[in-house]
């Protein structure tokens, strides 16, 4: 592939929209791949990682072994990403905690037109792939009810396996690694992590990271390559149902005590902006929704006209 400086400027960009879409818990990179024309690209350079990779770089040399792994993409891709959730874990911290419905509200829009681009996909329905979009909502609804499984204090094994499931969720479009975090109660621990600069927790995070990439990417591939329609279809579902964890408006059920001694929200559900129990902010929250439903459908149009 004849690339320049500029194309690898513009695969970094994309890299650096996916990292900002998953440093949000319900927003998927991704999604963000799949809309901008790289992510069959993606996989199969991810997927090229394998043993085989080592003969080659014995016999044949770091050019020939880089070559085969795509690496001038993945690098440009990754720095994208690694850089924008540096730049961005402070911000989205900040806003989670001061302005969540305004925040909660841009991605729930966003999240919403990624649901219509990637059901349109979907090049034939039959039952099955009713059936695989009906059970992706109800399990992802029911997910998304259910408490946290740990408190903020994790170990590093379950950090290490946090990053295994996160990883495979960032590469799936639709499903948010940050969402996964989140519901394994591991989403606050990672942040801070890289608030605080905790390199040890990062470098676990990381390792069960790629440990994860390497070998969901094949199955994937395998998914897409076999099964594109329902694979296509249970994501989708997976989403709607999906949209409960995102929802702006929130009620809290219970209270939990974090590492800090600071009262937190522990169990919450989802309720009409009409009797939320505070400032709904609806006319400004139905702006940023329809802005991020925007963004989406104006990255579907650049991907079709570059086509």
């Amino acid at each position: 592939m004849g690339r320049n400086i500029k194309d690898y400027i513009v695969i970094g960009l994309k890299g650096m929209a996916m990292g900002a879409a998953d440093v949000v818990p319900g927003v998927s990179g991704g999604t963000i791949a799949f809309i901008s024309g790289i992510y069959e690209e993606l996989l199969g350079s991810i997927s090229n990682v394998k043993l085989s990779l080592l003969k080659t770089l014995k016999t044949e040399g770091l050019k020939a072994a880089w070559k085969q792994v795509n690496g001038n993409f993945l690098a440009a891709l990754f720095i994208g990403i690694f850089v924008s959730i540096i730049s961005l874990a402070k911000a989205i911290k900040y806003l989670l905690e001061n302005e969540p419905i305004l925040l909660w509200s841009f991605f729930f829009g966003l999240v919403l037109a990624s649901i219509i681009y990637i059901a349109k996909q979907i090049s034939k329905w039959n039952f099955i792939s009713i059936l695989a979009l009906v059970l992706g909502a109800f399990l992802a609804y029911y997910i998304t009810t259910l408490n946290p499984m740990v408190s903020e204090d994790s170990s590093s094994l379950y950090i290490l396996f946090a990053g295994a499931i996160a990883i495979c969720a960032m590469i799936l479009p639709g499903i948010s690694g940050s969402f996964i975090l989140v519901l394994l109660g591991a989403y606050k621990p990672v942040l801070e992590a890289v608030n605080n600069k905790d390199i040890k927790t990062i470098l676990v995070f990381m390792v069960g990271a790629v440990i994860g990439l390497l070998s969901f990417s094949k199955i994937l591939k395998w998914l897409f390559a076999n099964y594109k329609n329902y694979t296509l279809a249970a994501l989708t579902g997976f989403i709607i149902g999906s949209l409960n964890k995102i929802w702006p408006w929130k009620e809290t059920l219970t209270w939990r005590t974090n590492s800090h001694g600071v009262e937190v929200p522990f169990n919450q559900q989802s309720v009409s902006p009409f009797t939320f129990d505070g400032e709904a902010q609806l006319t400004m929250a139905i702006v940023l929704a329809i802005v991020g439903f925007g963004i989406i459908l104006g990255m579907e149009k650049l991907a079709v006209h570059k086509k």
